[in-house]
C-alpha cells in the first residue's frame, strides 16, 4: 500500500488525540456501551496506519488484532473468530477483494472495508460480495470507531420483537435470522436489514434512494447498482428462481417490494 499521505496520518492522529478513553456526559457512546470485550480484526498492511486504528478501537473498549496481508488475515480470522473485520482492499498480493470473497463462503461476519477515493470500481465490487460498510481514505478514526459501532450494534441488536411468518419463510429479528420451509438461510448484517425493512411492509414500493439510505444511511455516498447488487445477492439466497422472483420483486421505474406471499 506504500507511505500514507502526510493529511492522512495527521487526521488519524489528531482523531487518536481527540479519543477519550473515559466517557462523559457529553460522550454519545460511553465506554460501557462496548460490552464484553469483541475481538476485532484489522487487515492493514501499512503498521502505522493499523497501530492508530487498532490503539482507537482499543480506547473505545475492544480487543483488536492485526494482519498485515490477505493470507495472514484468514489465519486470524479462523483462530480468533472476531466480531469484526476493519479490512483495507488495497493489500499487496491476496487483495481485500479475495479477503472478502473467502471470509463471506463461511461467515456473516459484519466487514468494514477502508478504500481509496479512486477505487469506486472496487468499493463497490467489495459491497457486491459482501462487505458491509467502508470508509475512505483520509478518514478520522473517529468515523471509523462509528461505523464499527453501527455495524456491532446491528448485528447483535433486534431491530424489533416481531418475527414475521410469511408463507415458506421465517424472519426472526432477535436471532437475526432466515429460514425458508424450517431451513436456515444464512444472511449477512446488510441482507438481513434490507430482507426485514421490506418483509415488515408487505407490497409497498421502495426507491432506491429510500432502500440506500434506510440500509447505509443518509451519509452514504452509494452508486444505484450497489442496490441492485444487494437485491440480486438476497434474491440468489432467498428464491427458488432469482432470475422469476416470488418475493423481493422489479417494480419498473419505481423500486422494489416484496411480494405478500398467496394465501
Amino acid at each position: 500500500m506504500g507511505t500514507p499521505a502526510p493529511h492522512l496520518c495527521k487526521t488519524l492522529r489528531v482523531q487518536l488525540g481527540c479519543a477519550a478513553p473515559q466517557a462523559s456526559r457529553h460522550d454519545p457512546y460511553p465506554r460501557s456501551e462496548a460490552v464484553t470485550t469483541l475481538k476485532v480484526l484489522v487487515v492493514e498492511d501499512d503498521a502505522r496506519i493499523a497501530d492508530l486504528i487498532a490503539k482507537n478501537l482499543e480506547a473505545a473498549g475492544y480487543e483488536c488484532h492485526q494482519a498485515v496481508d490477505g493470507g495472514r488475515a484468514l489465519a486470524e480470522f479462523a483462530r480468533l473468530k472476531p466480531a469484526l473485520v476493519v479490512l483495507d482492499l488495497g493489500l499487496a498480493g491476496m487483495d481485500g477483494l479475495e479477503v472478502t470473497r473467502r471470509i463471506r463462503k463461511d461467515s456473516d461476519v459484519p466487514i468494514l472495508m477502508v478504500t481509496a477515493r479512486s477505487s469506486e470500481g472496487d468499493k463497490l465490487l467489495g459491497l457486491e460480495l459482501g462487505a458491509d460498510d467502508y470508509v475512505t481514505k483520509p478518514f478520522s478514526t473517529a468515523e471509523l470507531t462509528a461505523r464499527v459501532r453501527a455495524l456491532l450494534r446491528r448485528s447483535s441488536g433486534t431491530l424489533t420483537d416481531r418475527v414475521l411468518e410469511l408463507g415458506a419463510l421465517r424472519i426472526d429479528p432477535a436471532r437475526r435470522s432466515l429460514e425458508r420451509e424450517g431451513e436456515p438461510v444464512p444472511l449477512t448484517t446488510l441482507e438481513f436489514d434490507l430482507l426485514y425493512f421490506l418483509a415488515s411492509r408487505p407490497g409497498r414500493v421502495f426507491s432506491r434512494e429510500a432502500l440506500m439510505e434506510q440500509v447505509w444511511g443518509s451519509d452514504r455516498v452509494v452508486d444505484d447498482r450497489s442496490i441492485d447488487s444487494l437485491i440480486s445477492r438476497v434474491r440468489r439466497k432467498l428464491e427458488r428462481d432469482p432470475s422469476n422472483p416470488s418475493y423481493l420483486q422489479t417494480v419498473w421505474g419505481a423500486g422494489y417490494r416484496f411480494a405478500e406471499p398467496s394465501p
